[in-house]
Formats: C-alpha cells, sequence, structure tokens
C-alpha cells in the first residue's frame, strides 16, 4: 500500500488518498491523471490493468486501487 500511496500523492499533490472515497465519482482524479497511475501501477507493481478494469468502482479510493491490484497479481 506504501508503494501506491507514493504513486497517488506523486501524481496528485494534496488529495488526502487516506479517507477520500470518490475519486472518480467527485472529478478529483482526471482522465491523465488515472493514464499515469495506471501506468506507474503496471511499471511498480507489474500488473497487467485492462481497459474493462477502468471503471470507477476500481478507482474511487486507495482501497478499491490497492484491491484491483491485488486480484491482478493472484
Amino acid at each position: 500500500m506504501e508503494q501506491l500511496m507514493k504513486i497517488l500523492e506523486q501524481t496528485c499533490p494534496g488529495v488526502d488518498f487516506n479517507s477520500e472515497t470518490a475519486l472518480i465519482d467527485d472529478e478529483i482524479l482526471e482522465s491523465l491523471d488515472l493514464v499515469t497511475i495506471v501506468s506507474e501501477i503496471i511499471d511498480v507493481f507489474d500488473v497487467e490493468i485492462t481497459v474493462d478494469d477502468l471503471i470507477p468502482e476500481n478507482f474511487n479510493s486507495a482501497k478499491d486501487i490497492m484491491a484491483l491490484i491485488e486480484s491482478r497479481r493472484g
């Protein structure tokens, strides 16, 4: 989770990723942010993120993103 938080904080400084639960729904993350985050996740965690994974439910919170990463690892 520490690596993910670093990616998120570097991409969008000033956002409280520990408590935010509507990153996509509240338009806190923009499309370019999402592309950057997904690219970093693929590189850092060595997982495959597909177009089908790019739904709000997978990216509304750091916890949701981590759950996606873990599902792709296994």
